[in-house]
């Protein structure tokens, strides 16, 4: 037997452990302890259980235990500190709580049949949608059920960062009692979506859980019922509300697994996921810190288009957020990083949707950019990014109406994104525009709420207000944007990107607040 966690081998028949393609000494009794612990996995292992099977229950002191304990640490790269893999629980006992993956040498009939083994774990997030449990005892909804596994499957195989087994391996497992882990094992998947269909007289409740294959953990579940008019309308309706649910949750996974990673074991995705939550507030030390990350991730891997598109939004909010040193220098990054993402890919939808809004804030050409972005959301309807830039393309090329739709949509897509202040902060500037100032009011304090250190609600909330007379208030919001934004005046804003071009009322209202020119 071999198993498989991270980059370790640990081979049974053999008796080695590699690290990759190094092979990792390890004393004998040790080997037999950590071999221990990994078939026993599913269980927490007691001290006595350790005696008895390492030692053939002699008398071992306390301080022999850990020495043997701490050295299996050591091989496996783990620690008593951190406790990746072998954690010890108080009281109790010892378990191996890495995620493993079994790979069984088959004894062919003939000499020359070759070892069969699982697939190992793509680099990227991998997910299994399993056919749903028709629970109606009507045959007929039989065909419903699949349907949905089936527009499910399609939906999440737009997301070019995840890897998707197709519906033909999936189905396998129909009308079969399946035990998760063994299924993530056989199909070589992390992450494995299984449901359960009922129709009741004209109504039909779909329920679904995300679960991590490994370990058995439930990431999410949720339940739908709905009225069972147009069928194929109620197959879109919930395979969006499931899609966009798991999505987030999986990509929340990803970035937890990542930062549980030692520094020298990160690969070029990792640290893309990393810079990725460091990015998202906006803050200042959080870009810095991201385009370093991501910066690193490039050079861990010069063709990685996503990591360049990364690199060049970094550069492009730290222009718009006014952080840049050298904003001419940051300018030119943006608009280059932005062209190598292309050139390296652009079939990719977010590479498309970031470089889409790079050059609509940077460039200004209306017509490419809006062509960029409507083939992102084509690529994938799906995703609350490819939406939430196309709003912004639409509104920096002046179509508010179109540039709302687009929020309104990316915020269907994943109602609770922690980047929703960016979607409701567009739709309070396209509003403004519209001469609709009181809901751009309330869409900026919408938006003020998720995030309070994000200028831009209280950017639209000074000029909405000073719109409709509201002078204190109009005062007070422009006196908490200088907070956030001390450097801003309206002239330094309308230099910072292509958007002023097409917020003429947005920038009357900075007049009529009494920002500085």
């Amino acid at each position: 037997m071999r198993y498989l966690f991270e980059e370790y081998a640990f081979d049974t028949n053999l008796r080695e452990l590699h690290r990759g393609t190094d092979a990792v000494s390890i004393t004998p009794q040790v080997f037999d302890l950590l071999e221990y612990l990994i078939r026993n996995r599913e269980r927490v292992v007691s001290k006595d259980d350790l005696i008895k099977a390492i030692w053939n229950g002699r008398s071992v002191s306390d301080a022999a235990l850990t020495t043997r304990l701490n050295a299996a640490r050591d091989a496996i790269g783990d620690s008593g500190e951190e406790q990746r893999f072998i954690k010890t629980l108080p009281r109790k006992g010892f378990r191996f709580v890495g995620q493993v993956r079994e790979a069984r040498k088959v004894a062919g009939l003939n000499p020359g049949d070759a070892p069969e083994s699982v697939p190992a774990l793509p680099d990227k997030p991998s997910i299994a949608v399993l056919p749903f449990a028709n629970m109606s005892g009507d045959p007929e909804q039989e065909y419903f059920a699949d349907g949905m596994v089936e527009e499910i499957t399609t939906a999440l195989s737009r997301f070019r960062w995840l890897f998707v087994i197709a519906r033909n391996s999936s189905f396998t497992f129909k009308g079969k009692a399946v035990d998760i882990k063994e299924v993530g094992r056989r199909l070589g998947v992390r992450y494995v979506l299984q449901g359960a269909v009922r129709k009741a007289s004209e109504k039909v409740r779909i329920t679904g859980q995300l679960i991590e294959a490994a370990t058995g953990a439930h990431i999410w579940a949720d339940k739908f019922e709905r009225d069972m008019t147009d069928i194929f309308a109620l197959q879109d309706e919930v395979t969006l509300a499931v899609v966009s649910a798991i999505q987030p949750k999986i990509f929340q996974a990803e970035i937890a697994l990542a930062s549980r990673r030692r520094p020298e074991d990160l690969t070029a995705y990792d640290l893309c996921l990393r810079a990725m939550q460091q990015i998202g507030p906006s803050t200042r030390e959080g870009l810095a810190e991201g385009l370093r990350l991501v910066q690193r991730a490039l050079e861990l891997d010069p063709g990685f288009a996503g990591a360049a598109a990364l690199a060049g939004a970094c550069h492009l909010e730290n222009v718009v957020r006014n952080y840049a040193i050298d904003p001419q220098f940051e300018r030119k990054e943006a608009v280059r990083l932005m062209r190598l993402a292309l050139s390296l890919d652009d079939g990719d939808p977010n590479t498309l949707a970031r470089a889409a809004l790079t050059s609509a804030l940077l460039v200004g050409d209306c017509e490419t950019e809006i062509e960029m972005a409507d083939r992102a959301v084509k690529l994938n309807p799906n995703s609350y990014h490819t939406w939430l830039c196309r709003g912004w393309v639409h509104k920096t090329a002046g179509q508010p109406e179109e540039a709302i739709r687009s929020f309104e949509r990316a915020m269907r897509m994943s109602p609770v994104d922690p980047q929703t202040f960016t979607a409701l902060t567009g739709i309070g500037f396209a509003l403004i525009e519209l001469r609709r100032f009181d809901e751009a009011i309330i869409a900026a304090k919408k938006a003020q709420r998720v995030n309070p250190c994000y200028p831009g609600p209280y950017r639209c909330l000074a000029s909405a207000f000073a719109h409709l007379g509201r002078d204190a208030e109009a005062r007070e919001a422009a006196a908490r944007m200088l907070e956030f934004d001390p450097a801003f005046t309206i002239s330094a804003w309308i230099a910072r990107s292509q958007l002023s071009k097409t917020a003429k009322l947005m920038i009357e209202g900075f007049r009529k607040a009494g920002l500085t020119e």
